[in-house]
Formats: structure tokens, sequence, C-alpha cells
């Protein structure tokens, strides 16, 4: 996994790696057509940018990934080095989990996170980028994220951004008389309007603005809001007091000019919750205006207490990686393990066969009796290395024991091959 987030770059640098679903798809096939890189999943949200890949070698996947990374932030290699962060294997395991648990958010707890990871496996599933390796593993993440939200009260902490860039606005949102406007109708402005709703703001008071007035207007169905063309929305932006926006643009929408002409002597609030971001951010050195985004946001949150329930997610975390490892190296060493008991079941088979061929005038029960002994003594030959492979599947090398078991026994490279395709056709 390659990647950069809140924690590892500055917001300029995230606005410039932000990708869209359409350059999410395009990244993720480039990704495939580079070599040993089989299977690839991009995760993309308003403060990390992640690429997943399944690759048959470390060095030259690592290059060529985070290569396709820095050219589309249009970012030299030097400076990209030096806010993007790299996992292998386990490590992309237990990071992923922590990221599906709200644990590596800005907000920490935050459930937004994990409807977009679903997102971008279902993105990868509809484009065919992800396989069996990243499919099972972004399912487990989800599981587990669920899981951690369900049965700790991780969510306290702040369901969502949009969550604590309200609670960060203060007085403006609780007065009677506000105005709002939220600029944009897609995921992060519908649940904008979602819970200014159901923090008891009514309805009359919310304006929403998007260039499709359709999509706006989907709004005024679900919650009851008033919508504006985009082209009119200036006149609401001079009445309104608190403007949410999230309109996926890629450039400025509201310039520092536009909100000193839309205030009029009043008292602002400006949450920008787009990456890249939709308000200068000189607007913010406007008299009576406050400005919120992302990385007012980022500061918020470093020296906020994170005590409530984020250990027993972590030790939730920590335990489902431990589980999901031990399990990946059992299926990686299963079909060894069922190859040398085929060899042993053929061997037996094979010397009966030649028994019966030289002594045909041998009695039925007696030949009973030494096919069973010779079947015990197969199996208490295999029986040792089998059962102390599998114990050793737990250590860091597990698959190590499988090859030389199989290099042992001189098995077949073929026959373990067809039980594994036989094991990923049945999960």
């Amino acid at each position: 996994m390659v990647g950069l987030s809140h924690k590892s770059a500055p917001i300029d640098i995230l606005e410039r790696v932000s990708l869209d679903t359409d350059a999410a798809v395009k990244l993720s096939q480039h990704a495939l057509d580079t070599p040993f890189v089989s299977e690839a999943v991009v995760v993309s949200t308003c403060n990390r940018v992640e690429i997943y890949v399944q690759a048959d070698r470390f060095h030259g996947s690592v290059e060529e990934v985070s290569g396709l990374l820095a050219d589309h932030a249009g970012l030299d290699r030097e400076e990209f080095v030096r806010h993007v962060y790299v996992h292998y294997d386990e490590a992309v395991v237990a990071h992923l989990f922590a990221v599906a648990s709200g644990l590596d958010s800005m907000i920490p707890g935050e459930s937004q996170i994990l409807g977009q990871v679903r997102d971008a496996l279902q993105v990868a599933q509809a484009e065919s980028t992800v396989g069996s390796a990243l499919n099972l593993l972004f399912q487990q993440a989800l599981r587990i994220g669920k899981r951690g939200h369900a049965e700790t009260g991780i969510d306290r902490l702040g369901p969502s951004i949009v969550t604590a860039s309200l609670d960060a606005a203060g007085e403006l949102i609780t007065n009677d008389s506000t105005r709002f406007l939220v600029a944009g109708a897609g995921t992060m402005s519908t649940l904008a309007v979602k819970t200014l709703v159901e923090r008891g703001i009514s309805p009359s008071r919310i304006m929403v603005a998007n260039r499709t007035f359709q999509r706006a207007y989907a709004l005024v169905a679900t919650f009851g809001v008033s919508a504006v063309r985009w082209q009119a929305m200036d006149v609401e932006l001079g009445a309104a007091d608190v403007l949410i926006t999230c309109t996926g643009a890629s450039s400025i929408v509201f310039t520092k000019e536009r909100i000193e002409a839309a205030r009029g002597g009043r008292e602002m609030a400006l949450i920008d919750l787009a990456l890249p971001r939709d308000i200068d951010s000189s607007a913010g050195d406007v008299d009576g205006v406050t400005l919120i985004d992302l990385e007012v946001l980022s500061h918020r949150t470093e020296n906020a207490d994170l005590a409530l329930d984020i250990e027993s997610v972590r030790a939730i975390v920590a335990d489902e990686v431990r589980a999901f490892l031990a399990a990946r190296a059992a299926s990686n060493v299963t079909p060894t393990v069922v190859a040398l008991r085929t060899m042993a079941t053929g061997v037996v088979a094979a010397e009966i066969a030649r028994l019966e061929a030289r002594r045909p005038d041998l009695d039925a029960s007696v030949l009973a009796d030494v096919r069973m002994a010779i079947k015990r003594v197969a199996d208490k030959l295999i029986h040792a290395p089998t059962v102390r492979v599998q114990e050793l599947t737990e250590g860091p090398v597990g698959l190590t024991y499988a090859d030389a078991l199989a290099d042992l026994f001189a098995l077949d490279q073929a026959s373990v091959e067809a039980v594994t395709r036989v094991s990923g056709d049945q999960v």
C-alpha cells in the first residue's frame, strides 16, 4: 500500500493528490498495467489517498505505484517521498483494519470512512481491478469496522467530519435565526443537511445550491429544505450566516472578494469540507468571518481527548489482524498438506494393488488387515510433519515450512496448485 494522508502531508499536497471516482479507476487500471501487480483498490477520501495492490514483487511494484501517484499529483519524486508512506504485507492488513475502524481518521471514530472504504471496494469490483486477495482483505476490514462501532462507544468521538465542523462553528449553529447555505449535493453535502435537520434546524432555514439543480431538488424532497439554482446562489449567499460547501470543483469556488461582497457587515461561518478546497483560505482574514476547513479541523483534533473507547477498538483490530494472518497462513499450507495426504493415499493404493496382483490367493480378510496396517503406517509417518507445519503457520515464515514439506516429500507442484485452485473456488 502506498498512500498519503493528513498525518503525512499538508492540506495543499492532499489537494493535489485527491482523486474523484473516474481518476481513482484510471489509477487502478494503470497500476494493473505495471509489472508484478495483479489487483488494485484505491481509497480516496477528503483526507487520504491510498492505493492497495496485490503484487508478486515488492520493490519493483512500490516504485511503479509510487510513480503513478506522484505523476498524478504533479509532484517530483523528491517532494513526493517526503509525504508518502508505504506498508507491506502484515502492515497493510493492520493499517486497513485501523482505517476502516476510524482509528486513523482526522476525527478518530468517525463512521463515514467505513462507507468510503466500502465504496472503494465496490468500484474496484465493478471495474474488475480487485481479485480474491484484496477482496477478502477489504471485506474483513468492513466487518471489523462495523464491529468496532457496534461493540464500543467510539462513535461518541465524532461520527463524521460534518459533526466536528458544526461543533467548531459554535453559537451561530444554535442561533434560532441563523440561515444556512449548503453548496453541493453530493455525499458530504447531503450528510451536512441531514445533520442540521437532526439537530433541530428548521428546513425552512436551509438552502441548497448545486450545479445540477435536479440533484439539489432531491434534497428538497428528502429533507424539506429549499433549493436555489447555481447561477443565483450569490443572492442566497448574501443572506446566509453559515456556508457549508463541498462541491467537488477542481478550483476555488468562493474567493475572498466573493465572501466580502456577500457578508454585508454580519458575522459568517464558512465550513469547507471539500478537497481540493472550495473556499480561498484568505477568506478567513475577512473581519467577522470564521473559516473552518480540513486544516483547521486537523489542528482542533490533535489535542482532543481521545481516551473514550479507542483502546478497545485498537484491541479489536490487533486481535483481528492476528486472526486474519493466521487464517491466511493456514490457507497457504493447506494445499501442501492435502497434496501430501493424497500422495500417501496413492502410495497405499498402489502397494495394495501390487500385492493383490502378486498374491491373488490371499484371503479377503487378510488382505483387509494388510490394507489397514499399511494405511496406519502411512498415516503415522505423515502425522507429525503435517501437525507441525500447521502449528508453524502462526510464525513469521509459515509458508517456508510448507515449501520445505513439499520439497522433502517430493510433492508434485501441480498437485499443490490444483488443491489451491479448488480451495479458492470454494471460498
